[in-house]
């Protein structure tokens, strides 16, 4: 890559991205790709006029400069970096996502989630705005995520000791987030209140299985797996 030139002197377009971009969302994007849709999408939606302000995937997946800048891999081509990327800034609830189907096409449309994004989504959905494409409207799902194991104790057992809070850390890179989840809501209906007996529970599903039998793909002894809850988020 060559190196830029620098802004040139003169009148020159500017796109306006609110300040809280930078407050809460830059420093919690830990993906090239996502980053580089959200810039696009205030890019391009900046340029649209009229309303409602949206793009298709189809119209993404149009962006030569776009897909260019898409970091991929052996496994992986720009256009599926592009759908993963999508489906991140989704889940994030940085972009609205609506699917709307008929017998001959399947469009999926973008907004950014602004006023004017949601309002555009609520019509669409309540049948008061139509798109380019006519049929069923379908949501995107969002997995709900769950808290952090940090956040179940001091919700369900107390305030968070310091000489604790390594030993929680160390929990929830070695067992899977179903089991943690699961420990605590037992430890809640058996009245059991403390990590003690939460902790119990873990190592035995390790050593035994936990109900239907399945282990965690590392056990507790030796070093924690990396990444088990909420770390590629």
């Amino acid at each position: 890559m060559k190196p830029f030139a620098g802004f040139p002197a003169g009148k020159t377009r500017f796109t306006p991205i609110p300040d809280l971009f930078y407050i809460e969302l830059l420093p919690a994007i830990d993906d090239l790709a996502e980053l580089k849709l959200v810039l696009f999408m205030f890019w391009a939606l900046n340029r649209q006029s009229g309303y409602p302000r949206y793009m298709t995937m189809a119209e993404l997946e149009a962006e030569g400069g776009l897909l260019s800048g898409m970091p991929t891999d052996e496994c992986s081509s720009p256009v599926e970096a592009l759908h993963r990327a999508a489906e991140r800034a989704v889940e994030h609830g940085i972009l609205l996502h609506l699917t709307v189907a008929s017998e001959e096409l399947q469009t999926d449309y973008y907004f950014v989630n602004t006023p004017q994004g949601r309002k555009a989504v609520e019509q669409v959905k309540a049948g008061e705005l139509i798109l380019e494409n006519t049929g069923f409207v379908r949501e995107a799902y969002v997995e709900p995520e769950r808290p952090r194991i940090v956040e179940l104790y001091e919700q369900n057992i107390g305030l968070l000791q310091p000489l604790l809070a390594e030993e929680l850390e160390e929990a929830e890179q070695t067992y899977p987030a179903d089991w943690i989840y699961d420990a605590f809501r037992i430890a809640v209906e058996n009245n059991a209140r403390s990590w003690r007996y939460i902790k119990s529970i873990l190592e035995r599903w390790a050593r035994t299985g936990k109900d239907d039998g399945n282990r965690p793909s590392r056990r507790a002894e030796g070093r924690p797996a990396n990444g088990a809850w909420g770390r590629e988020r």
